[in-house]
């Protein structure tokens, strides 16, 4: 794998022989916290995507045999649509969907992500995106989604640390 960045917490790998991106980040927070944050529509909508855009969900049934589709707005303006199927999901451990970006219709991944439980109630998530081309990939990475990624991740965190706080 040769590494496309790697910030504290958060490595995204793109590997030189099969048009994949790989993302790994680890939480400190309970697998089944970090897992409710991502099927949860109401603290999706907290964590995903760069600070500067917000999002409006117009369906998200994260169920085997479901979809979502959801909106970006900067500033009250569209600014990108994304959608998909999910195949199978298998509660606290595993999402597998398809990832579909309207302004890049030929750029369709099928996504796996994992969530392992570590020691301490830490979590690792795994995150697998498969693409068709090398092409799409290139597309995937320059489009902006490793900023998505990190201060996705970042909100997530904080999310996960008033979850935790609210739990107790």
């Amino acid at each position: 794998m040769s590494t496309v960045t790697s910030t504290p917490g958060t490595t995204i790998e793109a590997d030189p022989d099969v048009p994949t991106v790989r993302i790994v980040r680890e939480f400190d927070a309970p697998r089944e916290l970090v897992y409710r944050a991502h099927v949860e529509p109401e603290l999706v909508k907290q964590w995903l995507g760069p600070h500067s855009i917000g999002m409006d969900i117009e369906v998200w049934d994260m169920r085997t045999g479901g979809e979502y589709r959801y909106t970006a707005t900067r500033g009250g303006e569209e600014v990108a649509h994304f959608y998909g199927s999910v195949h199978r999901v298998t509660e606290n451990e595993k999402i597998v969907q398809t990832f579909g970006f309207e302004e890049m219709p030929d750029a369709v991944s099928l996504d796996t992500l994992v969530f392992h439980e570590l020691p301490d109630g830490r979590t690792r998530l795994e995150a697998l995106s498969v693409v068709y081309d090398f092409e799409s990939r290139a597309g995937m990475l320059a489009s902006g989604m490793e900023v998505g990624v990190n201060e996705g991740y970042d909100a997530l965190d904080a999310l996960l640390v008033r979850l935790a706080g609210a739990a107790e």
